[in-house]
């Protein structure tokens, strides 16, 4: 996985865009991303099943890995069955 490369849910209609990354392997719904549009979509696995937003960015714990959703779903992103995290905006710098 390098900076740039767009994933494909097999199950949802999610898709993301490598921010960061390493040689890891995303999946979505439980199921493994891709590069490829899968030819048929297949089933969801509930435990992954809380959705992606659109514009958000998804973290794993130690930040190593970061993804930018393109197009929302219904699936939920992970790394060898850890969730990944929605990344918190930064504090704006106070004005006083």
């Amino acid at each position: 996985m390098k900076p740039g490369t767009k994933l494909k849910s097999a199950v949802c209609d999610t898709e993301v865009m490598v921010i960061r990354g390493s040689d890891v392997e995303v999946m979505c719904g439980g199921a493994l991303m891709s590069e490829d549009t899968p030819a048929e979509k297949s089933a969801i696995d509930t435990a992954f099943a809380e959705g992606t937003l659109i514009g958000k960015r998804y973290v794993d714990s130690d930040g190593s890995v970061e993804l930018l959703c393109v197009k929302p779903g219904k699936g939920s992103l992970s790394i060898g069955g850890a969730s990944l995290q929605l990344k918190e905006a930064k504090p704006l710098p106070s004005s006083d």
